[in-house]
């Protein structure tokens, strides 16, 4: 061993090279192992320990290998010095040098002589001792350390007690760091997941307002997470009607935007050929019960606007009550039968309202009204119609004084409005 430097640690934490064979050595070699378990970045951990202990040791090479599990196989991960493999290169557990070797005893393994050593892969042509030492955690592999010296028998029974010390830090600090990597991918894939799935569903929203003679309509829809399960829609007609549609899948995120999704097709492929609002949503009621997973179900005002006669006909399946404001005041309006849909077979009655010049008419999803602020207390519906009473009323500022009634607290449930103003 190469010996002069009096520290083995330096100020900023790498080794030194040293003689091994004081006490106060060994403590700061504790310390740095210490040290490096705070270190949360797989790559720089292992290139810290690979450089930094072959410049204690004065090492031909050091490798760190990752293990494998699925492949049975050891993966290099860090490697000092070696000028014929580099990361990436990977040995078969049990079947391929000292290192294998150790992966599948869990021991350490010392060859003296490497030429005298059965289990030992020449390599650097000038390595003659060489140590593996497995890195384990509670008993589970997590890889393998080996370091290599051009002299025979260059590491003592001292140094290979502080390198299987150092060793057990080593194991430590990577399987936090591999966990610390794993964890991060997993975000950060789930992240571009929900991003996809986000835009995705935006896409199978209407791209603009509908143009309806003597009619201003418009709708948004909010999310409380990445996707949602509400949803609206504009559906034009041959004969000049056009089909308004607010839904609420039961549930939130992913799930919910798939059955969105799902309804979204069926109703659009049934709106072409049924009579109107009411069988719409019998015979797409029939199809979900099929098809919805038990206890899955979806609210529902579909609605049909005929412009020339400002007649709207609409059926609800269980959903919250339109609000219409005209000469008369503000009112919500019922509908006779509707259940939700996916729940069981049954009818759907439909309603008819006549629009007159300056009424307005509001959907709306619950996301709206069970919005609640620091008090709990929910913003409701009286507290919506005061809103849409305004003359400057619309879905934008429906929803911007929702917000503003949450107080920075968000909305925990989807929020979509469609408006119309004749």
């Amino acid at each position: 061993m190469a010996a002069s430097p009096r520290s083995l640690v330096s100020d900023t934490g790498a080794i030194r090279p040293v003689q091994l064979d004081q006490v106060e050595h060994l403590l700061k070699l504790q310390k740095w192992s210490q040290k490096i378990t705070s270190i949360l970045d797989l790559d720089e951990l292992i290139n810290k320990i690979v450089d930094d202990v072959a410049a204690a040791f004065c090492c031909v090479e050091t490798t760190v290998y990752l293990h494998d599990e699925e492949r049975g196989e050891l993966e290099m991960a860090g490697v000092h010095g070696c000028t014929l493999h580099g990361k990436g290169a990977r040995l078969k557990v049990g079947k391929e040098g000292l290192v294998g070797y150790v992966a599948s005893t869990g021991q350490i393994r010392y060859a003296p002589d490497v030429r005298q050593d059965p289990y030992y892969i020449a390599c650097e042509a000038t390595t003659l001792s060489e140590v593996a030492i497995p890195l384990l955690v509670d008993g589970r592999l997590v890889g393998v350390f080996a370091a290599s010296h051009h002299e025979l028998d260059a590491f003592t029974r001292e140094h290979l007690r502080w390198l299987q010390g150092l060793c057990e830090h080593v194991a430590v600090a990577v399987h936090n760091a591999r966990r610390f990597q794993h964890e991060r991918h997993e975000r950060q894939r789930m992240t571009q997941e929900a991003s996809e799935a986000r835009a995705i569903q935006e896409a199978l929203l209407p791209k603009s307002s509908p143009y309806i003679p003597g009619f201003a309509v418009s709708g948004l829809s909010i999310p409380a997470g990445a996707v949602g399960g509400d949803w609206y829609d504009f559906i034009a007609f041959d004969d000049g009607c056009w089909g308004l549609v607010l839904a609420d899948v039961s549930g939130k995120g992913t799930a919910a935007a798939l059955l969105m999704s799902a309804t979204r097709g069926m109703l659009r492929s049934l709106a072409q050929t049924c009579s109107g609002p009411g069988e719409v949503l019998t015979r797409l009621n029939r199809l979900l019960v099929e098809d919805f997973p038990s206890g899955k179900f979806v609210t529902m005002l579909l609605a049909v606007l005929n412009p020339s006669t400002r007649e709207l006909t609409f059926s609800s399946a269980g959903h919250l009550r339109p609000l219409l404001v005209d000469e008369h005041g503000a009112r919500f309006l019922d509908s006779e039968r509707g259940m939700p849909l996916g729940l069981g077979t049954g009818e759907f009655s439909e309603s008819r309202v006549q629009l007159s010049k300056g009424s307005r008419l509001v959907f709306y999803s619950d996301g709206i009204t069970e919005a609640t602020g620091l008090s709990d207390e929910e913003y409701g519906a009286d507290r919506m119609r005061d809103h849409v009473l305004q003359p400057r009323a619309s879905a934008e500022t429906i929803l911007a004084d929702v917000r503003s009634f949450a107080n920075g607290e968000g909305l925990h449930d989807d929020a979509t409005v469609i408006f119309v103003k004749a």
